[in-house]
C-alpha cells in the first residue's frame, strides 16, 4: 500500500477552537488519518501530521491551505518561529510503498493546485525544488511574511506558484510545500547529568562533527579557514544533527538527534555509534526515547539488526521483531513504548483496519458462516494460503535454532524471511477479496437512468470484474510460489518437522485450487472473451502445477517419516 505523511505547519498555536477547525478539516477526506496535533504558544504556531494514500492526502492538505487561508489572517500573526504564510510549510513524506520522485509529484501536483484555485503564492523546496537556491526552506522563507512585498518583486524569487497580488498574500501570506524524507527525533540516554560530555558525544556522531583546534580539542584556537570560517572535522554518521542536553524531568543527560535521512544514518546505526563513543569516554548509553511517530520498517530494521547480532531467525511475526528492537535501544526506559501508538501504519491500521483480519478466529468462522455472500471462498482461500507458509515458516524458524546446526541458522532464517513475506501478502488478499465482490456489487447497485449513467455503470462493472478475477489470480500466484518454502523445509529442514511443512503444502494446494474456482466462475459471463481465455489458461496451467508439487512434496515427506 502506497501511504505518505503530510505535516503541514499553520500559523495559529494559542486559539484551541480555531486549531481544531482547521485540523478537523482532514477528517473529511476518505483514506485519511489524522495522527496528531501539536500547537505550542510561545511560537504562535502548530505541527499537524496526518497520512495515508497518495491522493487523499492530497485532498486533505488542499482543504486544510485553504481553510487555513480563510480563517488565519498573517497581517495580525507573531510568534517566535520563522513564517511566511497562514500554511507556512506543508511538507509530504514518503512512509511506504512509494518512491521519492512520485511524492515530488504529488508535491507539485499539490502546490500547482493551490496556486491555481487560491491564488496563494508559494515555492517548492527541498526535494520539490526546481532550483538548487530553492531546495533550503531558510532561503525561501528568508524575509519571513513581512518581506514577501519586496522579495516578489525580485525576479530571482518570483513564486512557483500562485499570484503575487497583494490583495491576495497580504491575508494568506506564501505557503512552502516540499518532498522530504521522513525525519525521526530520536533522543539516547545517557548515565550522566553533564551536559559537556552529552555534547562531546554529539560531536562525535553528528555529520558537521565538531570544530577543529590546534593542540587541546577542548580548549585550543579555533582553526580557521582562508576566509576566516571555523574548520570542522565531520562526524561519524551522515543525515544526522545532534546536541547534548539535560532534562530535569528524568534526571539524565541526553543527545538530542535528527535523523533526518533514516536510509542514510538508521535509528540503530546512530544508537550504536553513541554507544560505542560513550564507552570511550567512560559513559554508557541507558536506553533511548523516540519523539513523535515513526515507520515500520525503521522498527523492523532496527529488530533485524540485533536479531542477526544475536544469530537468531529475522523470519519472524512484526511483533516479535519489534519487541527486541524496543529492548534493544531502550525505547522503553523512560516511559512504556506502544507500538500501536507510535509506528505509523499501526495508527493508520486502527483508523482504518481491515475488518476481517481484525477480527479472532471464532468471529472470523461465524462471520463466514452467517447468511452474508462475503466472506466467500476467495478469501478462506487466501486465509489458508497464509495458514499453509505459516507452517513453512515456522519448520525454517526451528531449522534456524536447532541444537547442533548454528552454522546453518542464516540460511533458515532467509527462508523464514521469505516465507512471511508470503503470509503477509496472502492475508492482505483476505480483504482484498471481499473488497473485490463489494465492488461489484456497488456497481451494479449503480443507477441507469440516462445514457451516461447506463455507460457509466458498464465501465464499473467491468473493471471490478476484472478485479474480482485478479485478487484470487494473484492469491493462486503466491500460494503456489509459497510452497517453495514448504518444499525446501520437507527436504532440508529439521526433521522432526517434516509433518508441518507437508501439512503447510497440503493448505497452499488448497489455497490455489479455492483460488482457481474463484477465477472461473468470476469469468463466467464476463464480456471480454479474449482476456477470459488468456486467465482460464493461465489459471488452468498453474493449478497443474501446484498439484504437481503438492505431489512430489508428499512423496518427499513419506520418505522422512
Amino acid at each position: 500500500m502506497k501511504i505518505i505523511e503530510c505535516v503541514p505547519n499553520i500559523s495559529e498555536g494559542r486559539n484551541k477552537a480555531l486549531i481544531d477547525e482547521i485540523a478537523s478539516v482532514v477528517t473529511t477526506v476518505e483514506g485519511v488519518a489524522l495522527l496528531d496535533v501539536d500547537p505550542g504558544k510561545a511560537t504562535n504556531r502548530t505541527v499537524i501530521t496526518f497520512a495515508g494514500d497518495p491522493d487523499s492526502v492530497i485532498e486533505a492538505a488542499f482543504r486544510l491551505i485553504k481553510r487555513a487561508s480563510e480563517r488565519i489572517d498573517m497581517s495580525k500573526h507573531k510568534g517566535e518561529h520563522p513564517r511566511m504564510g497562514a500554511t507556512d510549510v506543508c511538507p509530504l513524506v514518503p512512509v511506504s510503498g512509494i518512491s521519492m520522485e512520485e511524492v515530488v509529484e504529488y508535491a507539485h501536483k499539490l502546490g500547482e493546485r493551490v496556486g491555481r484555485e487560491l491564488q496563494i503564492p508559494g515555492y517548492f523546496y527541498e526535494s520539490a525544488a526546481k532550483e538548487p537556491k530553492r531546495k533550503n526552506l531558510a532561503n525561501c522563507r528568508s524575509g519571513e511574511y513581512e518581506g514577501l512585498t519586496k522579495k516578489f518583486v525580485d525576479p530571482e524569487w518570483q513564486p512557483d506558484f500562485g499570484s503575487t497580488d497583494p490583495s491576495v498574500f497580504v491575508r494568506t501570506g506564501a505557503t512552502a510545500i516540499s518532498a522530504r524524507n521522513f525525519l525521526v527525533a530520536y533522543n539516547v540516554n545517557l548515565n550522566t547529568t553533564s551536559t559537556r560530555r552529552a555534547n562531546s558525544i554529539a560531536f562525535d556522531i553528528r555529520e558537521t562533527g565538531r570544530v577543529k583546534r590546534e593542540g587541546d580539542p577542548l580548549t585550543g584556537k579555533v582553526v580557521t579557514d582562508s576566509e576566516g570560517k571555523p574548520v570542522f572535522i565531520p562526524g561519524r554518521c551522515k543525515a544526522v544533527k545532534g546536541i547534548g542536553w539535560f532534562i530535569e524531568e528524568y534526571g539524565i543527560a541526553q543527545i538530542s538527534y535528527n535523523l533526518t535521512d533514516i536510509d542514510i544514518t538508521s535509528m540503530h546505526k546512530a544508537f550504536e555509534e553513541t554507544c560505542q563513543s560513550a564507552t570511550e569516554k567512560g559513559l554508557r548509553v541507558t536506553g533511548s526515547e523516540l519523539i513523535g511517530l515513526v515507520p515500520l520498517n525503521a522498527m523492523l530494521e532496527a529488530g533485524k539488526y540485533f536479531l542477526k547480532k544475536q544469530q537468531r531467525s529475522t523470519g519472524i511475526p512484526d511483533k516479535d521483531i519489534i519487541h527486541i528492537a524496543i529492548k534493544s535501544l531502550g525505547l522503553d526506559e523512560l516511559k512504556p513504548f506502544i507500538p500501536e501508538e507510535r509506528i505509523i501504519e499501526y495508527k493508520l491500521e486502527s483508523a482504518f483496519s481491515k475488518p476481517l483480519l481484525a477480527m479472532n478466529l471464532s468471529a472470523f468462522a461465524n462471520e463466514t458462516a452467517s447468511e452474508s455472500p462475503a466472506p466467500g471462498g476467495g478469501s478462506i482461500s487466501a486465509y489458508v494460503g497464509a495458514l499453509g507458509v505459516s507452517l513453512g515458516t515456522m519448520v525454517a524458524n526451528l531449522s534456524a535454532h536447532k541444537r547442533g546446526w548454528d552454522d546453518k541458522w542464516a540460511f533458515f532464517s532467509d527462508w523464514a524471511e521469505k516465507g512471511m513475506v508470503f503470509q503477509k501478502q496472502l492475508l492482505n488478499a483476505v480483504d482484498e477479496d471481499t473488497a473485490a465482490f463489494n465492488k461489484i456489487m456497488d456497481a451494479f447497485a449503480l443507477p441507469k437512468s440516462s445514457e451516461d449513467e447506463i455507460l457509466i455503470r458498464k465501465k464499473a462493472i467491468h473493471e471490478a470484474t476484472i478485479n474480482a478475477i485478479e485478487v484470487p489470480f494473484k492469491v493462486m500466484q503466491l500460494a503456489y510460489e509459497s510452497m517453495d518454502v514448504m518444499k525446501a523445509m520437507t527436504d532440508i529442514g529439521n526433521p522432526n518437522s517434516v509433518t508441518d511443512a507437508a501439512v503447510g503444502a497440503l493448505c497452499a494446494r488448497t489455497a490455489v485450487h479455492g483460488a482457481y474456482l474463484n477465477v472461473r466462475i468470476n469469468c463466467k459471463d464476463f464480456s471480454d472473451s479474449d482476456y477470459v481465455e488468456k486467465m482460464l489458461k493461465n489459471s488452468t496451467a498453474l493449478l497443474g502445477k501446484a498439484v504437481e508439487l503438492e505431489k512430489t512434496i508428499l512423496e518427499m515427506a513419506e520418505l522422512k517419516m
